[in-house]
C-alpha cells in the first residue's frame, strides 16, 4: 500500500480541497491497517494500472497506440473492481457479520470505478486542474475502498482460523475433565486431526503475515503446541492411570497450561495484529510483554545521538540522553549481576559503561555546541556504544560456549534416573543431590537465554531468546517431578519409562535449539546472514510444506502409541512392531525439522525402506493373528484393515526405489511421496492395531466364554445319562429297592423310567440356564 500512497500524492501538486485530504487520510490508515501480504500484493497490480490513469492527465497523448493502451487500462480496472466486488458481496452473503459494512465498501468502490471512467472518457484537451483534482479523487476513493473489501475479506480468514483455534482449546480443556482412558483415547484422536487444521491455518497465516515480530510470535506459539503434542499425551495417560498421584497431575496441568499460553498468543496475534501491544489479560501476555534488551536501549540511545546533530544540545535532549543512558546502564546490571560472569569480564563492562556515560555527559554538555565539537563527541559515543556492544556479545558467547563445553544435560538425566531407579535402592538422599544439580545447570541456561535476548539485534531473534528462557523455566521443574515418580511409585515400571525417555528426549531438544539459537545470534552479530539451505532441499520457502506434512506424521505416531499401550500385553508381537514402526516414523518427523539422526534424504528413503518392511512384517504377524478369531462383524473389519496394509507398503518401497534428479524432484519424492505414503501406513496400521485389540479383547473373550458353555452343556449331558443308567442297573438289580422308587404307587418300569429321565434333564436344564445367566 506505500505504491497506493505515492499514486494518490501524484496529483496532489495540483491542489486539492478539504475533502482530498481527507480522502487521503483516511487511505493512509488503510494503508496502516493492512497486517498481510496477501492484501498488499493484491493491490499492487491495481495500484500500477490506477497510477496510469492519474499521470494520463497530466501530460497530452498524440499517438493513437498510447490512446488505445490507455483504453486497455481502462477496462483491466474495470474488470477488476468488478471481481472485486462481485467476491465481496459473496463473501457478505456467507458471513452476516461483516455484511453490511462489505456492501458499503463495494458500493464504494462501483461508485469510484464509474467517476474513474467518466474523468477519463472526457476530451484530453481540456486539461484543467479541477479535473486532474478529480481524477486524483476518484483514485484515492477507489483504492480505498478495494482496500477496505479486501481487508474484511482478510477478516474472515481471521475468523476461520480462531474457530479452528476454540476447536482446539475445547478439546484441550476435555482431555483435562478426562476420567477414562478409552474416552481419553478416543478424544485425543480427534484433538490431533484439530491440531493438524491448526498447523495448516497458522502456518499459512504466520507466512502471510508482515510484521517480523508478529511472525516470530506465531513462530513460537506453533513450536510449543508441536512440541507439548507429546507430552500432553503421556503426562495424561499417566494421571489417568494414577489419580491419586499429585505429582502426575501438576506435571498435565503444567503442559495444559503452556498449550493454553500458546494458544491465547495465537489468537491475540491473528485477531489484533499488533504484537507490541500489552496482552489482554490472558496467559499468553508473558509472551508479549518482553523487557528491554540490551542491544534495543543501546541502539534508541544512538539514535538519540544523531537527532543532536539537527535539534544540537538544549535542556530537552540533555534530559533524553540522560534518560537513555540510564535505560542502558540498567539493561547492562543483567550481566554484571550474573553469578555466571568471570570477573575479567564484569570489569571490563563496568568500563566500557562508565567510558559510555562520561561520552554522554561529554555530548550533554554546553561546549559541544560548536558542529565540529557536536560531530566529534557523537562519534565518540557512537564508538563507545559499538565497543560495549561487541564486549556484551562476547561475553554471552563465552558464557555458552563454556556452558556447552560441559555436556551436563545427559549426564545429569542419567544420573536422575539411577538415583530414582532400583539400582540404588531408592536412595532419597542422592536423588535430593541430583535433582539440585539439574536445577543449578537449568539456572544456567537461563542465564544464557536472558544474555541471548539482551544481545539479539533482530526481533525474531527477540522473541526467540524469550521464549527458549520462558520454556527452559517451565519445563525445568517437570523433569525432577517426573524423577520423583519414578522414585516414590515402584509399580509404576512401564508408565515411568515411558514418562522418563519422553521428558528426558523434550528436554534434551530444548537445549538442542537453544544452541541452535546461539549460532544464530553469533551469526547475525557477525554479519553473516546467509541461512543454511535446509537439508538437500530447494526452497527455505518449502520447509513450511515439508514441516506441516511432518507435524501429520507425529500426530498419528502419538495416535499409535496410544492404541498400543492399550494392550495387557507389552510384549505382544503386534504391539512390539507397532512400536517400532512409531519409532521410525518419529525419526522421520525430526527429519522434517532437520533434527534426529537422519542427517540428509538418502538417510531418509534408507529409514523409509526399513520402515516398509517392518509394516510387511505386521501384516503377516497380524494376519496369523485374524486366523485365530472367529467369524464376526470385528473380524470382518479387521480383515478390511489388513487388506489395505500391502498395497500402502508396496507404494512406499515402489517410491524409494525410484530414481529422482535434480533438488526439485527429490523435493517432490520427500514431501509428496515419501512422507505421504508414511502417513498413510501409519495411518493404516493405527487402525489395524486398534482393530486387533478389539478382537483381542471382545471377540476372542466372547468365543472363549461361549466354548466354556458348551463344554459344561457336553458335560452336564453326560453326567445325566450316566445317572440315568445307574438308575436302571440299580432298578433291575433291587426290584425296587431304591429310595426314590418308594414314594410312587404305579410300579409299572415306564413310568419308573419317565420320572428318572425327567428329573435328570432337569437338573441338566436347570444347572445349564444358571451357568448362561452368569
Amino acid at each position: 500500500m506505500a505504491s497506493a500512497g505515492a499514486t494518490s500524492g501524484s496529483g496532489s501538486d495540483g491542489g486539492g480541497s478539504g475533502q482530498d485530504r481527507s480522502s487521503y487520510h483516511h487511505n493512509a490508515k488503510i494503508t496502516f491497517d493492512i497486517k498481510t501480504k496477501s492484501v498488499e500484493q493484491t493491490l499492487v497490480p491495481l495500484v500500477h494500472q490506477i497510477t496510469t490513469l492519474v499521470n494520463a492527465k497530466e501530460k497530452p497523448l498524440r499517438s493513437e497506440r498510447a490512446l488505445n493502451a490507455l483504453v486497455r487500462v481502462g477496462q483491466a480496472v474495470n474488470m477488476a473492481v468488478d471481481r472485486f466486488v462481485r467476491v465481496g458481496e459473496a463473501i457478505a452473503l456467507e458471513n452476516p457479520e461483516i455484511q453490511q459494512e462489505m456492501c458499503v465498501a463495494c458500493h464504494e468502490a462501483k461508485i469510484a470505478d464509474v467517476q474513474m471512467t467518466d474523468e477519463q472518457t472526457t476530451d484530453e484537451t481540456a486539461r484543467s486542474i479541477a479535473e486532474k483534482t478529480a481524477m486524483v479523487r476518484a483514485a484515492r476513493q477507489l483504492l480505498s475502498a478495494i482496500s477496505r473489501v479486501l481487508i474484511l475479506a482478510d477478516r474472515v480468514v481471521i475468523k476461520q482460523l480462531i474457530g479452528t483455534k476454540d476447536k482446539v482449546s475445547v478439546t484441550l480443556k476435555k482431555i483435562e475433565c478426562c476420567t477414562n482412558f478409552a474416552e481419553f483415547v478416543q478424544i485425543f484422536s480427534q484433538f490431533g486431526n484439530e491440531m493438524v487444521q491448526l498447523a495448516h491455518a497458522s502456518g499459512g497465516r504466520q507466512n502471510d503475515l508482515k510484521s517480523e515480530r508478529s511472525r516470530a510470535q506465531v513462530g513460537v506459539a506453533r513450536s510449543v503446541l508441536e512440541k507439548s503434542t507429546m507430552l500432553l499425551l503421556t503426562a495424561a495417560k499417566t494421571y489417568l492411570r494414577h489419580h491419586d498421584n499429585q505429582l502426575a497431575k501438576q506435571i498435565r496441568d503444567a503442559v495444559v497450561k503452556q498449550m493454553n499460553s500458546a494458544l491465547d498468543l495465537i489468537h491475540h496475534v491473528v485477531s489484533d495484529g499488533d504484537s507490541s501491544s500489552g496482552g489482554s489479560g490472558g496467559s499468553s501476555s508473558g509472551f508479549l510483554i518482553q523487557p528491554v534488551a540490551a542491544f534495543k536501549a543501546i541502539k534508541e540511545l544512538e539514535d538519540q545521538a544523531e537527532t543532536v546533530r539537527v535539534t544540537l544540545v538544549n535542556s530537552t535532549i540533555e534530559q533524553s540522553l540522560l534518560a537513555a543512558c540510564d535505560v542502558v546502564m540498567e539493561t547492562i546490571q543483567d550481566f554484571t549481576d550474573s553469578a555466571y560472569t568471570n570477573h575479567e569480564d564484569r570489569e571490563l563492562i563496568l568500563m566500557l559503561c562508565e567510558r559510555l556515560r562520561h561520552e554522554i555527559d561529554q555530548l550533554s554538555s554546553p561546549m559541544a555546541t560548536q558542529m565540529k565539537s557536536l560531530d566529534t563527541a557523537i562519534l565518540k559515543t557512537k564508538e563507545a556504544c559499538r565497543t560495549l556492544k561487541k564486549q556484551l556479545v562476547n561475553t554471552t558467547m563465552d558464557h555458552a560456549s563454556n556452558l556447552f563445553r560441559l555436556n551436563e544435560d545427559e549426564v545429569l538425566i542419567n544420573d536422575m534416573r539411577m538415583a530414582s531407579s532400583g539400582s540404588t535402592q531408592g536412595n532419597m538422599q542422592l536423588v535430593d543431590e541430583v535433582i539440585q544439580q539439574f536445577e543449578s545447570h537449568a539456572e544456567q541456561l537461563r542465564e544464557v537465554c536472558k544474555l541471548l535476548r539482551h544481545v539479539s539485534s533482530t526481533e525474531s531473534l527477540l522473541i526467540w531468546s524469550a521464549h527458549m528462557e520462558s520454556t527452559i523455566k517451565s519445563h525445568a521443574p517437570q523433569v525432577p517431578r517426573m524423577k520423583m515418580i519414578m522414585f516414590i511409585n515402584r509399580t509404576m515400571i512401564v508408565v515411568r519409562i515411558r514418562m522418563a525417555i519422553v521428558f528426558s528426549e523434550t528436554w534434551v531438544n530444548h537445549v538442542n535449539d537453544l544452541s541452535i539459537l546461539v549460532k544464530d545470534v553469533s551469526d547475525v552479530c557477525l554479519g553473516k546472514t546467509d541461512k543454511q539451505v535446509y537439508l538437500s532441499l530447494p526452497k527455505p520457502g518449502e520447509q513450511a510444506k515439508i514441516a506441516k506434512a511432518g507435524l501429520e506424521v507425529k500426530l498419528i505416531t502419538s495416535e499409535l502409541d496410544a492404541e498400543a499401550d492399550r494392550w495387557v500385553e507389552p510384549e505382544n508381537e503386534i504391539v512390539r512392531r507397532a512400536k517400532n514402526m512409531s519409532c521410525m516414523a518419529f525419526s522421520i518427523y525430526l527429519f522434517t525439522r532437520g533434527e534426529g539422526p537422519l542427517k540428509n534424504t538418502r538417510d531418509l528413503f534408507v529409514q523409509a525402506g526399513y520402515f516398509a518392511e517392518e509394516g510387511t512384517k505386521l501384516y503377516k504377524t497380524a494376519r496369523e493373528f485374524s486366523k485365530q478369531v472367529p467369524q464376526s462383524s470385528h473380524k470382518t473389519e479387521l480383515m478390511c484393515m489388513l487388506d489395505s496394509v500391502p498395497s500402502y507398503c508396496q507404494h512406499l518401497n515402489f517410491t524409494v526405489r525410484s530414481q529422482t534428479v535434480g533438488k526439485a524432484a527429490t523435493f517432490n519424492k520427500v514431501v509428496d511421496q515419501i512422507i505421504q505414503n508414511t502417513k498413510d501406513l501409519m495411518n493404516a496400521i493405527a487402525k489395524l492395531v486398534t482393530s486387533c485389540y478389539v478382537c483381542a479383547t471382545k471377540v476372542c473373550v466372547c468365543a472363549r466364554v461361549c466354548m466354556c458353555f458348551y463344554v459344561c452343556v457336553c458335560v452336564r449331558a453326560c453326567v445325566a445319562v450316566v445317572l440315568l443308567l445307574v438308575l436302571l442297573v440299580r432298578w433291575r438289580i433291587n426290584k425296587g429297592g431304591m429310595v426314590f422308587l418308594s414314594v410312587f404307587i404305579s410300579p409299572s418300569l415306564s413310568l419308573r423310567l419317565s420320572i428318572s429321565l425327567s428329573l435328570s434333564l432337569f437338573l441338566f436344564l436347570a444347572l445349564s440356564l444358571s451357568d448362561l445367566e452368569v
